[in-house]
């Protein structure tokens, strides 16, 4: 093989490092979904932890590039979060009909919203509840089948399982 045949090194070294990142990208989401982090040694520690060395500003950068933000839980804390960008139409539509289709029940206890769902579709069904502009939403909790929809105020817990309820029946 010639050497004219083979990519150049510094191509080789690019890749790699998309790729890296890209892994790198995918654990952070991983890593925010699976547990809650809300300060970016949290997820410093969460990345060593899947074996990958980073400094603060390697995740500051990709913090920024994957559009995070912390959400505030309504008890004092807070966490990192995907927002779900407005025109990202299509994945709206997409995790609607994934809401509409995995819901079995919505009840109330409290301040609480729990919403049963088929086994598996907890976290996709939690990421629409989690990109609705519902101010009186003040946090979600998801496991595999369960989603726990922390609402502001006793008060408010009505108005909003009502909104849950047209949305099931769209």
């Amino acid at each position: 093989m010639k050497t004219t045949d083979r990519v150049p090194k510094a191509e080789r070294v690019a890749k790699a490092e998309r790729v890296a990142k890209a892994e790198r990208q995918d654990a952070i989401l991983r890593a925010i979904e699976e547990n809650h982090i809300d300060t970016q040694e949290q997820l410093a520690e969460a990345l060593r932890q899947a074996g990958m060395q980073v400094t603060q500003a390697t995740i500051s950068r990709d913090i920024r590039e994957l559009g995070l933000s912390k959400i505030a839980l309504g008890n004092g804390n807070s966490r990192y979060a995907t927002l779900v960008r407005t025109d990202d139409v299509e994945k709206n539509e997409r995790l609607g009909r994934i809401f509409a289709e995995s819901v079995l029940s919505v009840a109330q206890a409290d301040n609480l919203i729990i919403i049963k769902t088929l086994s598996g579709s907890g976290s996709a069904a939690a990421e629409l509840i989690d990109s609705l502009p519902w101010p009186e939403i003040v946090g979600t909790l998801a496991g595999d089948n369960t989603i726990f929809v922390a609402v502001q105020s006793r008060e408010k817990v009505h108005a909003v399982i009502q909104r849950f309820q047209e949305m099931l029946r769209k």
